[in-house]
């Protein structure tokens, strides 16, 4: 997608649109089957607003502070998924306001959110964060240990363990993430095959605005997109 030749979000968010429905067409699913979070990190209320006069409901933010400063000059049926990386003593905040956590990367920060969701009588929808390719600049679980960990995970109340998010490395060729996405669709079928009580793998959260339709080609069900619709940061 060439977003040099959007001027204005309406046009990038009908473009990124128009290639999200085909990427789900090739991969043989609705696109009501594939969920596209829109990355409003950095950007003011108003253009979430935006986007949501024209038609669009699910946003991602990154950061805490951020999130819970837009949140009250929005609609209410926004569903707000929280894709950053969340320090434990921050949780408390936004336990109540998020539809999803899609970065849970430690069995500590699992079983904060745990407590937290126990204070407030709620099931807190969460995605564990992987790192499979290991690098030391992103959180994340590794592999080793997995089966361990997801049944420490499993053991904590008020979670629901819906499925798996990574951020993969950055290629200038899109197509070179499609060996990490392939992993992440395998392992959750090798996580499936352990039959852990209280792990739900449905849903992968994978790709960004440059790969996303390489991700959905692979089994994304949650790709997270902001450049592409928001512009520049």
């Amino acid at each position: 997608m060439d977003m040099g030749a959007a001027d204005t979000l309406a046009d990038r968010y009908r473009r990124t649109m128009e290639t999200f429905a085909e990427a789900c067409r090739k991969a043989g699913k609705a696109p009501s089957e594939v969920e596209l979070v829109a990355v409003s990190k950095t950007f003011p209320a108003q253009r979430i607003e935006e986007a949501y006069t024209l038609g669009h409901r699910s946003f991602g933010e990154n950061y805490v502070q951020e999130m819970l400063a837009k949140q009250p000059l929005l609609q209410e049926d926004i569903s707000w998924h929280f894709i950053g990386r969340l320090q434990r003593n921050k949780v408390k905040y936004i336990i109540d306001k998020a539809a999803m956590i899609h970065s849970v990367d430690s069995l500590d920060l699992a079983a904060e959110i745990s407590r937290q969701a126990a204070q407030k009588g709620r099931e807190m929808p969460i995605l564990i964060q992987m790192n499979l390719g290991g690098e030391e600049t992103k959180a994340g679980f590794g592999e080793e240990g997995l089966n361990r960990s997801l049944c420490g995970i499993a053991a904590l109340p008020g979670l629901k363990v819906k499925g798996l998010m990574t951020i993969g490395p950055y290629h200038e060729e899109p197509e070179k993430a499609r060996p990490l996405f392939r992993r992440m669709r395998n392992l959750r079928e090798e996580i499936r095959s352990w039959g852990i009580p209280g792990i739900e793998m449905r849903y992968l959260s994978m790709g960004m605005s440059h790969d996303y339709t390489i991700a959905i080609a692979e089994g994304a069900d949650f790709v997270r997109v902001g450049t592409a619709i928001f512009g520049g940061r």
